[in-house]
């Protein structure tokens, strides 16, 4: 940035300096071009507004004490004058534009100085195609009760789900067992709720953090299982804390759907067992119902086995023993994991849902980009 008299042919006048001091980060925009504009350490910035992950607004982020630009989509870095990647990914960087001080006023040369450049980044695991392939079915349990691994207790729904899992290999399926209280992921941190388009697939967290183990659940859901057998205690009239916790990091499933058009759950059939020592089992069961459904997944006939003691029993401990001795909830529990079985073998055979479905089946109109193409 220079003093000079006259400002250049071209450049286009941002206003006052002394105004443009304050907010330090601002998102402008010549024509359709978004600019980052920054003031770091007593010096003005510009680089493009554009995020080079998936075009997160850099402008809206913040300045971090590094005089780096942070994304407020997923927390990507870029320098506030240079434009270049932070250190380690000098090779992504966002174009920077010239400035200059003229009489208190600040210019800005809308010809880039330099050239957006994308480092080569290797696709998450997670992004690979869905395809079954051969094989027996798969049955993935899921339990979504919340324990304390050194103080273990009786859960009549992992119990119940055990015996689900048991019959399923003796029908010939694989299986697997995800205990959510053993897997450490991160909460939802809404990225949604920030822009449709941060909510990616996968899950902007499980591309950020290596150690979140969400991604087993991902993985279980749309690349591995044909049946999907989830249970849950009955949490004050709803399903558990943890299976709320799963389920609010799955919106990048159906998220996928919304904006993309994609379709992960394909030809998959999902079944629940839901019991507690508290009523309220039609909802918790409609919940359940809605999501998957959301997310692509077909039901057998009657899709769940439920039992609660109910509303005025009020004794747990009896709730437990009745579940613990109940050959009728283990015969009903073995005879959902069949028809679950028989429905996901004829989905497998039929191929009868797409990697795509047309808008209106699903949101019943045109998303309000879409209608204005």
């Amino acid at each position: 940035m220079t003093g000079d008299v006259n400002p250049p042919d071209g450049w286009i006048d941002l206003g006052d300096t002394e105004s443009l001091r304050d907010p330090p980060l601002r998102e402008i925009r010549i024509g359709r071009t978004r600019i980052a504009l920054s003031y770091h350490d007593g010096n003005f910035g510009a680089v493009s507004g554009v995020c080079n992950h998936v075009g997160g607004p850099l402008g809206q982020g913040r300045i971090d004490d590094g005089g780096y630009i942070v994304c407020p989509w997923h927390y990507w870095k870029f320098h506030c004058q240079t434009g270049v990647g932070e250190p380690g990914y000098e090779s992504d960087r966002v174009p920077r534009y010239a400035l200059r001080e003229v009489n208190g006023r600040l210019y800005l040369n809308p010809d880039a100085e330099t050239k957006r450049a994308k480092a080569k980044h290797d696709p998450h695991p997670l992004e690979r195609p869905v395809d079954r392939g051969d094989g027996p079915l798969k049955v993935l349990g899921i339990s979504t009760t919340a324990m304390d691994p050194k103080e273990p207790r009786y859960s009549t729904s992992e119990v119940l789900l055990v015996v689900g899992l048991d019959h399923a290999r003796g029908q010939g399926a694989e299986t697997r067992l995800l205990k959510l209280s053993e897997l450490s992921f991160r909460a939802c941190e809404g990225f949604y709720s920030k822009s449709a388009q941060a909510c990616t697939w996968p899950c902007s967290i499980t591309q950020l953090d290596p150690a979140d183990q969400m991604d087993r659940v991902y993985e279980g859901l749309v690349h591995w299982a044909d049946v999907v057998l989830l249970a849950t205690p009955i949490r004050w009239g709803g399903a558990s804390a943890l299976y709320y916790k799963m389920v609010e990091r799955l919106n990048c499933v159906q998220n996928a759907i919304t904006i993309r058009n994609k379709v992960l759950i394909q030809d998959k059939v999902a079944a629940f067992i839901i019991t507690g020592g508290q009523d309220n089992v039609q909802a918790v069961a409609g919940q359940l119902l809605g999501f998957f459904a959301e997310l692509g997944f077909l039901f057998p006939p009657f899709p769940y086995v439920a039992h609660s003691r109910g509303w005025s029993a009020e004794d747990m401990e009896r709730n437990v023993a009745v579940v613990a001795g109940s050959e009728e909830l283990r015969e009903g529990t073995r005879e959902l994991v069949s028809r679950s079985l028989v429905l996901a073998g004829r989905l497998i055979e039929t191929r009868m849902c797409g990697a795509k479905i047309a808008r209106g089946g699903r949101k019943a109109h045109r998303l309000e980009p879409e209608a204005a193409e």
